[in-house]
């Protein structure tokens, strides 16, 4: 996908997209969080598939994010988010 298929204007648009992917994803987690406080049953797991889909792509280590969602707890993604949080600063 080249440049030229862009106007100037869409190209900056992408390019401040992507210089704050890290930030957008972090807070996609952080909802994720919520959602699976309220989650239960199906809808649980669910919402850990889209946990672990955020997580892989802040790259968080696969052996973390497995021990997180075997885990199954919140508090502990709550925890591991606030820890991604500090980094990113």
């Amino acid at each position: 996908m080249g440049n030229d298929k862009f106007t100037a204007h869409q190209q900056k648009i992408i390019k401040r997209y992507y210089d704050n992917a890290e930030t957008i994803q972090l807070q996609r987690l952080s909802e994720l969080v919520t959602d699976l406080f309220l989650a239960e049953g199906k809808k649980r797991g669910q919402v850990w598939k889209r946990v672990v889909g955020a997580l892989e792509k802040l790259k968080v280590p696969a052996d973390r994010i497995a021990h997180v969602q075997k885990q199954d707890d919140a508090k502990l993604l709550a925890r591991l988010v606030q820890e991604l949080q500090g980094k990113e600063s």
